[in-house]
């Protein structure tokens, strides 16, 4: 593929947004704040990520410079409220990058991916230490935001706890938790009083131990179930149109019916 140049760059951007926050600007862009562009922002990541699984390239083209545009828009409102400009942003980070990849820009060695990791987290350390941030960090895992999508906060959590050596074995140790956290949901809905409180913290303990089974395996959690999403949206798209063409809709079919049509639809995929 052909590199091009639309002829603009990140700096034209950055222009283009001060521009429309100007006072003689875009009223709505004007209004804007950090509060209202958060679901602008994270629908714009999720975007990116579906187009580049997709391979859908125009699209993946499109939807990073949507999520690059929230970025800059991000920076242009700490920039007219006086914190700093975007440009702060891409220094520092930029030298972050240098700093913490010794073994490219220094003369550090490193025999694995795994030694990159150990001293990535140390580099870290020392930084919040000469930050003066180190005293308020009491645990590895304060690194991990609360804000996080729990299952993404799930395999952050225990990606950080394995770099210390606090891991199952492999993945069929995780299976034995697995089962072992299946019947303790089982006997605690068999026993006939539905306590809520329990039954949710069971389902948790479930669901934190798939996701490490996701990790162990090397897989993405969020990539895994968001991929079981599109199919099962897939699969009962599937479903809905079937019926249509009979002239009939979901809630006119029995569920053996449905059944039947989704064993169709994974029929038919196994066949692509």
């Amino acid at each position: 593929m052909t590199k091009q140049d639309s002829g603009k760059n990140l700096n034209d951007l950055i222009d283009l947004m001060a521009r429309l926050r100007a006072p003689d600007g875009c009223p709505w862009d004007r209004e804007q704040n950090f509060t209202t562009l958060a679901p602008m922002l994270i629908e714009e990541a999720y975007e990116v990520i579906e187009a580049a699984e997709a391979k859908d390239w125009p699209a993946l083209r499109d939807e990073l410079g949507d999520l690059l545009f929230q970025i800059v828009f991000y920076g242009q409102i700490a920039s007219d409220e006086g914190h700093f400009v975007l440009n702060d942003s891409i220094g520092r980070v930029h030298e972050k990058m240098v700093r913490r990849h010794p073994h490219v820009f220094g003369e550090e060695t490193v025999a694995s991916t795994a030694d990159v990791l150990v001293n990535w987290e140390a580099i870290k350390a020392a930084e919040r230490k000469a930050e003066g941030k180190a005293e308020k960090k009491t645990s590895l895992l304060d690194g991990v935001s609360h804000k996080l999508p729990a299952l993404l906060e799930a395999y952050q959590l225990t990606t950080k706890a394995a770099r210390v050596g606090f891991d199952w074995r492999d993945a069929a140790q995780v299976f034995e938790k697995i089962e072992e956290e299946t019947n303790e949901l089982r006997v605690e809905i068999e026993r006939g009083e539905r306590d809520e409180a329990a039954l949710a913290d069971e389902v948790g303990d479930l669901l934190f131990v798939v996701t490490n089974l996701a990790r162990k395996l090397n897989l993405e959690p969020e990539m895994a179930l968001k991929a079981a999403n599109r199919k099962f949206r897939r699969r009962f798209g599937y479903i809905e149109t079937q019926l249509a063409a009979q002239g009939r809709s979901c809630g006119e079919a029995t569920l053996e019916e449905m059944d039947a049509l989704w064993n169709e639809a994974k029929q038919l995929e196994r066949k692509i």
